[in-house]
């Protein structure tokens, strides 16, 4: 891990700490909540989403990265259901096919080396009818995308491998899913890069 990652993992949690509040802890909750059964958190980072899965009876959480994992293991006392972290990354998740009954992304499949191999295993882990859940920020329209493609070279060294451009709602259809309900929203003002946001719940068809 590089020295610019091992940075965004120590300030994450802060940096984040006021679009939280303002924003997404409230998105998270909508998208989280209903959630049951035994739930998979792909690039669960510093477990965030932890206090949100108050449904789920539980829930493995995938983290690559060490600084982040040891996060989300001092949130587990806190979470809402029982939790298990493990060393591993979205494209190669070590859970047997069809065993999850929903895939939760939330801030991280603009960081993910291959999303579209993400996603398939996604597919893969996903019983029959599972939800796969997403909130990420997307890649924009007209002078927003050319902006984004420009500087996306530099933000992706300076922010732990983040994309500003990537199409993730296109992406999340081509992999086989069936989008049941999609919102796009937009929480920053105009100079700010990373959006429009989208919260979205699929299928497992």
């Amino acid at each position: 891990m590089g020295a610019n990652h091992c940075w965004w993992a120590a300030a994450y949690d802060r940096v984040t700490v006021a679009l939280e509040r303002a924003v997404l802890a409230d998105h998270r909750d909508q998208l989280l909540a209903p959630l049951e059964g035994a739930v998979l958190d792909v690039g669960a980072g510093t477990g965030t989403n932890f206090q949100h899965l108050r449904s789920a009876t539980r829930v493995i959480a995938v983290e690559p990265d060490p600084r982040m994992r040891r996060q989300a293991e001092v949130r587990l006392d806190s979470a809402a259901c029982p939790v298990e972290v493990l060393d591993a990354n979205a494209e190669s998740l070590p859970l047997p096919d069809r065993s999850v009954d929903a895939v939760v992304f939330t801030c991280v499949l603009c960081t993910v080396v291959d999303p579209t191999q993400a996603l398939t295993e996604a597919v893969r882990v996903l019983k029959p009818g599972g939800r796969l859940c997403v909130l990420e920020h997307v890649r924009g329209i007209g002078e927003l995308a050319r902006w984004q493609d420009r500087i996306t070279p530099i933000w992706r060294v300076a922010m732990g491998g983040c994309h500003l451009n990537r199409e993730t709602h296109r992406a999340i259809s081509v992999a086989g899913f069936r989008i049941e309900g999609a919102e796009l929203f937009d929480p920053f003002p105009r100079w700010v890069p990373a959006r429009p946001w989208l919260q979205l719940i699929a299928t497992r068809t």
